[in-house]
């Protein structure tokens, strides 16, 4: 089993976790978020990360102290911005396989916690996936956006629509 660890500005991964845990009730330990701060430096974010993950929310732990993760994904709100600075230095530190997604948003997260038994570069394959499809625009006065698929089976909202 693979975590997914979320490393995005505050409040967005836990923001991000709580969406994923009302979907997937029981993955609470799969799914661990660190909010980062504006007033927080790479340094302790990337310290907080490493606690969060081994912390002692995970009532898994084996004889050696480390949660029985296979692999880590990390998923980052930006590339570039200290949340997605402080993913890759943790993905190139990690004591156990770990990839990067940048970009994180909720099918993102989703398709990752649907995934996690699978092999981690499987898992970050399907959760990229996830994320380019959950990326869908709409303008009623755009036929060639309206013609995708994603809208085509399900009727524009109307006043007369039950919400």
């Amino acid at each position: 089993m693979n975590a997914i660890l979320l490393l995005a500005h505050a409040p967005l991964a836990s923001a991000l976790r709580t969406c994923a845990l009302h979907v997937f009730p029981d993955a609470g330990l799969q799914v661990i978020a660190v909010d980062v701060h504006a007033d927080h430096g790479v340094e302790d974010t990337l310290c907080q990360a490493r606690n969060a993950l081994d912390g002692p929310q995970c009532d898994r732990v084996q004889c050696d102290g480390i949660p029985p993760y296979d692999g880590i994904l990390v998923l980052t709100d930006m590339q570039g911005a200290t949340p997605g600075n402080v993913a890759r230095k943790f993905v190139e530190e990690s004591p156990r396989p770990a990839r990067l997604l940048c970009g994180a948003n909720l099918p993102m997260l989703l398709r990752a916690v649907t995934y996690c038994g699978e092999p981690l570069d499987a898992m970050l394959e399907r959760a990229r996936a996830g994320g380019i499809q959950g990326v869908v625009a709409y303008a009623p006065d755009m036929p060639s956006l309206t013609s995708s698929s994603t809208f085509a089976t399900h009727p524009p909202i109307s006043e007369s629509t039950p919400r």
